[in-house]
Order: C-alpha cells, then structure tokens, then sequence
C-alpha cells in the first residue's frame, strides 16, 4: 500500500455543496477509483483557511498515474471547479504532500 497526501482549497461559502457533491459520488467514479488501485480517499477540511486535505491510499504508483486520463475524472474536475482553486484543464490546484511519519500501535 502506498500513502498519498494533498492539499487543495475550497472556495468560502462552498463547504455545504462541496459535502454534498462528495455524499452522492457517482458510481461510475466510485468504480474507476477502484479500477485504478484506490484502496482508500478520504478529504478534510480546516474550516479556517478552506484547505482541503486529501489521503489516499494506492495499490500502485503507475496505475494512480492515469487517473487523469479518464473520461469520468475529467468531467468530474468540471462539475468541481466552480467550488475550488483550478487549473486551466479543470483539474484542481493540488499540492502533494511529503509523507514524514507513521506511527503504529500494537492493540
């Protein structure tokens, strides 16, 4: 498994729409998700700074790789980008984040 984090930014007012957007993911994103190795995504938000934190967890670096690629990420950017930070292909201004610790305990 591999860890992935990024940060993001939402724009104000836009959290209720951005919640929602999320709760009713459509499957067909749900599915490419999988079909590309995600084992895990889970978003956070500092309600201070609308900064959107990303985790993710991978199968493989490659596959993660081409998600871009797809016909559903691309339209899904669009649906998104009137909510958050983008870049000119739609695709949201991301940072990713260097992984620096983990700590496990033993139960």
């Amino acid at each position: 498994m591999i860890k992935k984090a990024v940060k993001m930014k939402l724009y104000p007012g836009y959290e209720a729409e951005y919640l929602k957007r999320h709760n009713e993911l459509w499957p067909e994103m749900r599915e490419m998700l999988a079909e590309h190795g995600a084992l895990s995504y889970s978003i956070f938000l500092d309600p201070e700074t609308n900064t959107l934190f990303g985790y993710l967890e991978i199968e493989d670096e490659e596959k993660w790789r081409h998600v871009p690629e797809t016909a559903i990420n691309q339209k899904w950017w669009v649906f998104m980008e009137d909510l958050m930070e983008t870049n000119p292909d739609h695709s949201p201004v991301t940072v990713e984040l260097k992984h620096v610790f983990d700590l496990y305990q033993q139960v």
